[in-house]
């Protein structure tokens, strides 16, 4: 488990590199980029900022990057309850709660793992993350365009890595199929973050189709 959560700390925290360059790239100061990542450190977020103040929209660029940190909260209210860390401690691990961090937590089998997984993977990407946006930063010449790098890919993959084997039941598969769907399908129309937002509606529309599935399956059977 220890292992699993450095493997997604190391692999995630390399593409800080991605951000580090694209920030950059957008005008933004070393310390400006730096900032980002330590008080900031959700990357999809950060990602979305840099990408829209590049195009010259302030207020776009934090309507995005507000609406992509919303997720952040519902991801605390599962692990508030999972983790169920002291009260003291909690302002404290609220940085971490992001994509990963959520992913590898609720793929333990007790508390105490998903705990440990929390937290390995938390300090393991935070330091690494913020380690290479500065070398990003510091050497955005030379590393050039992250798209032919693939590095601002490197983050999804790993989490989609981590989200697959969960995905258990035909119900799930079919909540992450939708979401995929949606989120995919309205980017081009959407502002950045807002398709996020919409594709969670993923989880009650396939519940309620499944609950209306089984509601006529069994009046069928009381007709009989």
């Amino acid at each position: 488990m220890v292992r699993d959560a450095l493997g997604v700390g190391v692999a995630v925290g390399l593409s800080g590199f991605a951000f580090g360059v694209t920030s950059a790239g957008s005008g933004l100061s070393l310390l400006q980029t730096c900032a980002l990542s330590l008080l900031v450190f959700t990357g999809a977020s950060q990602f979305a900022l840099v990408g829209a103040l590049a195009a010259g929209g302030a207020v776009t660029a934090a309507a995005g990057a507000f609406f992509l940190g919303v997720r952040n909260a519902f991801y605390g209210l599962r692990l508030s309850q999972l983790l169920a860390l002291p009260r003291a401690v909690r302002p404290f691990a609220a940085q971490w709660v992001i994509d990963e961090t959520t992913a590898v937590s609720l793929a333990q089998p007790t508390r105490r793992a998903a705990r440990i997984g929390f937290l390995v993977t938390g300090l393991s990407l935070y330091v690494l993350w913020n380690l290479t946006t500065l070398l990003g930063a510091l050497g955005a010449d030379a590393i050039g365009d992250t798209k032919a790098w693939g590095l601002d890919a490197a983050g999804p993959a790993v989490f989609l890595a981590l989200l697959a084997p969960m995905l258990r039941t035909g119900t799930e598969r079919a909540v992450a199929a939708l979401a995929v769907l949606l989120g995919l399908g309205l980017m081009p129309v959407l502002p950045a973050g807002v398709p996020v937002l919409v594709a969670a509606l993923a989880a009650p529309l396939v519940l309620w189709a499944h609950g209306r599935g089984i509601a006529s399956r069994g009046d069928v059977e009381d007709g009989r």
